[in-house]
This record gives C-alpha cells, structure tokens and sequence, in this order.
C-alpha cells in the first residue's frame, strides 16, 4: 500500500509538471501613444511567431505600455510576479527598455528588447546580463552615417534630437565619430516625443548654417523637425535615424521626406539587396508572411525587430529545455544562457552571434543606407 502510495504521487507530480510545462512569454510593446507607429507592427508580429517550440506550447501574453516608461514597468512586474513568465520580448522604446532592466533582473527573467539605445546591454554588468536586445546599436548606424557625409561633401552638421534616452544616446555615439572623422558640431538641440512645435530649435539651427542636419527621433514624432526645417527653407542633407524606417513616417513627413537619407536594417530594403547578401533570403521569408497577413507594403522594420526577438527566443528554447522544465527559475536562467550562446543565427534583421559580453550581436552586415525618393525607400549603393 504505501508502495503505491509513492506511486500515485509520484505519477501526481509529474502529471503537475506536465500540467505546467507550457512556456509563457511576456511581451510589451507601445501600441498606443507616441510610438504606437513602432508598436503596432511589432504587436502584429506576435500572432505570427510559432505556436510550439520543441514540442512545447507557447503562451503569449501582450500588453500595451501606451508608450509610458511607468506603464512598461508596471506590465513588466506583472508579467514577471503574477504571470510568471519565463522571457520577456520588450519594449518598443529605449526609455521604456531601460525602465525595466531592474525588474528583469530582480526576477532573474531573460529580457529581448525591441528599442536600439546601446545603453539596454552596455556596460554589461550583473543586471544586463539579463537582457538582449534585437535593434543595431546607434554606434553601428552612426559611423553609416559619417561614412555617408564624408563621401558626399558634408563639413558641418547640426544635431536635433529626442529629449529622453533615445536622443542623448544617439548624441552620445554620434559626436566622437564625427569628430574623429573631422565633421563640425555647430549646433546641438532637443524635442519631446509629444512636441507640437519646433520653431525654436529650428531657428537655431539654420543660424547656423550646417551642410547638413541629422534629426535623431523615432516613429512619426521624428517627421517634426524635418517639416519644421523644410518649412523654413533649409536645403541642406537631411539625415534620420532607424528609428523612423516605416511607412507611417513617410506618410506623416510626406513631401518633406524627400531625400532624406538614413540608415537601415536590410529588411527595408530586402528585394533591392543582391543575392549574396546572407540577409535577404531571411528577411524576404518576414517580409511574405507579414504581407499575408496585413498586406502589400505593411511590412515595417520595427516588426522585423520583433521577429527577430522571436527568433532568438526560438532558437534557444530547444537548448533550455535540455536543462530545465518552463516555469521554473532553473529554466529561465537556462533560457538566458542559450540565448548568450547563440551563433550565426539568421534573422530579418541581421546574423546573431552573442557571446557573454555582447547582448547584441550584430556586426556590419545588419545595416545599409538608404534614401526617400518618390516616397519609397531606396538601397544607396
């Protein structure tokens, strides 16, 4: 009797664990508010990632920080305490990204961020090492950049940026490059997210003359100064960041963009790409199932960044549950470790290849410039 007793519980237990072994994934993204045009396309992206992983079913549970750096963290603690999940693909925007470092690191969860500041996983320390992130770093889109104005005549250039995280981190990359690369800094301003008008800024700026301005802002927000200096009859190079690589932008900025030249992640531009590119065919594969779902043209690189988080995630998840069942705290720490031990693995974006002191993984082949004509984007080369 009390042989099948020990039995019975012990079948119990495993019948509990089984009962429980589905993974959660927690996801945050800004579907609303100021960066809802970044957001959108990367909550569409959700419904598109596997089901099943390695045989194990996948949970997702999405919530909107309406692109609110109390709101992300609020989402992140409720995701780590009451849902118990076992990743956390989020958020959309560095300030909000950098909000819940603390948290993913008080839970001892894995964190993929879908926001580009280098400050997410740099300097690595004992709470990055919690957290990844899918976007090019500022640094690797900042030299595209100076490589850019250095070939094309540029001596001066005026700075105008986000007020927050986003616009001092890009600041932060931008100036020591272009001062290594002779380019002269002759003004240097900043904007809300949430601006109306930029005239001020503006004036300054054309005060003083730059051959051209770089405009570091993201989503639609970013449309502000390009229309604002265009309005005032600026004729200069007009450079933007990948934060403003989507449609939406193009549709806020319209006429106004023209020209405009930035840097970009290939999948904006993946048809245009040469076959040799290791890129092209993982980002065509994104870019067909997204268009199924939504349409020709939808596609938007911020989508792709959750794609690629997804990617991550998937690629890993097979190595974590060698060691470790979902749900459990020897899980995710499994799952953290598989994620910082991927190699070459291809992705919309770029190829990822961590390692424990780089969270990012990218080199050079994830990114390319490119320019607005006739309100399309188009491969410089």
């Amino acid at each position: 009797m009390k042989l099948r007793s020990t039995l019975m519980a012990a079948l119990g237990l495993a019948f509990a664990v089984s009962a429980q072994a589905d993974i959660n994934v927690g996801v945050i993204v800004s579907a609303t508010g100021p960066a809802a045009s970044l957001g959108i396309p990367e909550k569409n992206t959700i419904a598109l990632m596997p089901a099943t992983i390695a045989g194990q079913k996948i949970n997702y549970i999405v919530l909107d920080d309406a692109s609110d750096t109390t709101t992300a963290v609020k989402n992140m603690r409720k995701l780590v305490s009451e849902d118990k999940v076992d990743v956390v693909l989020g958020s959309t925007i560095t300030p909000n990204s950098l909000a819940m470092v603390d948290v993913a690191a008080e839970a001892k969860t894995p964190m993929i961020s879908m926001a580009a500041s280098a400050r997410i996983v740099e300097p690595m320390d004992d709470k990055r090492r919690w957290v990844f992130k899918t976007p090019q770093n500022d640094a690797q889109m900042s030299t595209a950049i100076v490589e850019h104005m250095n070939s094309n005549g540029v001596k001066t250039v005026a700075f105008i940026g986000f007020s927050d995280a986003y616009g001092e981190g890009w600041f932060e990359q931008f100036k020591p490059v272009a001062e290594v690369r002779k380019l002269q800094l002759v003004a240097n301003e900043r904007f809300s997210r949430t601006d109306t008008s930029v005239t001020g800024q503006v004036l300054k700026i054309i005060a003083a003359k730059p051959d051209a301005v770089l405009i570091a802002g993201s989503g639609t927000p970013a449309a502000l100064p390009q229309k604002a200096l265009k309005e005032r009859g600026y004729t200069g190079k007009i450079y933007q960041t990948h934060g403003v690589a989507n449609n939406d932008f193009l549709r806020v900025c319209g006429k106004d963009c023209e020209g405009t030249l930035l840097p970009a992640g290939p999948v904006l531009v993946a048809g245009q790409l040469p076959d040799s590119n290791p890129v092209k065919k993982p980002a065509l594969e994104y870019i067909t199932r997204y268009e199924a779902a939504h349409g020709k043209g939808s596609v938007s690189t911020f989508g792709a960044h959750g794609w690629d988080a997804g990617v991550l995630m998937s690629n890993a998840v097979p190595v974590a549950l060698q060691k470790a069942q979902p749900g459990t705290a020897e899980f995710r720490a499994a799952l953290r470790d598989a994620i910082e031990g991927l190699k070459e693995v291809p992705a919309a974006h770029g190829i990822f290849t961590m390692s424990p002191t780089d969270h990012l993984g990218l080199d050079q082949r994830a990114r390319v410039m490119v320019q607005i004509q006739n309100g399309k984007w188009v491969l410089v080369k």
